[in-house]
């Protein structure tokens, strides 16, 4: 049985970002990507590989991550070689997907 004190927090955390829940948990590229970034530092070229996507998915899906803040760029002023991690938004929502 779940405590009161977990419910409640379950819930607030559930309103607060359902709606990225719902827009990760739709996409299974989406959910690999975060998953992949789970406490790590990537490029794309290394997510590409570790999910089995392809580096303009892996991209594509970055950008709409980005863009919720749910992953940050660290070197946006890069062309290449841009490194990726999740933010603490990102982390919350993550424990709701696995």
């Amino acid at each position: 049985m779940i405590s009161l004190i977990m419910k409640s927090k379950f819930l607030f955390m559930e309103n607060r970002y359902i709606d990225e829940i719902g827009f990760v948990k739709i996409s299974e590229q989406r959910q690999k990507i975060m998953k992949d970034l789970k406490d790590k530092l990537k490029i794309p070229t290394e997510i590409a590989k570790s999910t089995g996507m392809s580096v303009s998915e892996v991209s594509r899906s970055l950008k709409t991550l980005k863009d919720r803040e749910i992953v940050i760029c660290l070197n946006e002023n890069k062309r290449v070689g841009r490194v990726y991690t999740l933010t603490n938004k990102g982390k919350e929502i993550l424990e709701y997907i696995e």
